[in-house]
């Protein structure tokens, strides 16, 4: 985890040093939530959600099949605990260590530097090629375990606080009890594809949501 040689001279100090970590199985989202499924638990649309974050930017991707943003850290908890309630499932945020590991390809992995390539261009939406706007999930080539997306499109929110990355093995870290930010993973269309790359880190605070910035679901194996 963290800045391996595959990322080259691309790393930022965020992702420094790479450790070993060890994950249990888990269940992941092949596609970032939805807009269509988020009004279907929620209630709201991708624009009362910016309505209520407060922002005046545009709306950059609109549609059932367009990943959802404008949603704080917070009001993703909330998503997750009425789908729960209503499906009997116990769906959560990915840990960082999970994310990370389901974006290199999981016991998959070729060692790509983004999420399935080592061209941005086939597998993620970033500034250069996503017509300033967010595209609709799945519209690029998955990875090695046929999930999209995890490089590009939007912003990710993981489970975790964020704190600087320790040099000692792990197994199933789940960040430090308290701070003042919460990990985003990823990259998104607003930015550039060395911000896509499978070990950069983004961090924001739990109450802010933004026009780039969504989520995809995990569940345990158990």
């Amino acid at each position: 985890m963290g800045c391996t040689p595959e990322q080259g001279d691309d790393c930022y100090g965020l992702e420094k040093p790479a450790h070993q970590v060890s994950v249990s199985d888990f269940y992941i989202g092949k596609y970032e939530v939805t807009q269509a499924q988020w009004r279907a638990v929620m209630g709201t649309t991708v624009r009362q959600q910016r309505e209520k974050s407060n922002h005046i930017s545009l709306i950059p991707g609109e549609g059932d099949n367009y990943p959802m943003y404008y949603v704080s850290w917070e009001e993703v908890q909330r998503f997750i605990r009425r789908l729960n309630a209503s499906t009997g499932k116990t769906y959560r945020l990915p840990t960082e260590a999970e994310w990370e590991f389901a974006a290199r390809g999981g016991n998959k992995s070729r060692g790509y530097k983004y999420s399935g390539s080592d061209t941005a261009g086939n597998v993620a939406w970033y500034i250069e090629n996503s017509n300033d706007g967010i595209n609709p999930v799945g519209t690029k080539s998955p990875n090695e375990l046929g999930i999209y997306d995890m490089s590009g499109n939007v912003l990710e929110w993981c489970y975790d606080w964020y704190e600087d990355y320790s040099s000692n093995a792990q197994t199933d870290p789940r960040g430090p009890t308290s701070s003042f930010f919460r990990v985003a993973r990823g990259g998104s269309w607003f930015y550039s594809a060395r911000i896509t790359r499978v070990s950069n880190r983004n961090y924001y605070r739990p109450d802010s949501g933004n026009f780039n910035l969504g989520f995809r679901l995990a569940c345990s194996s158990d």
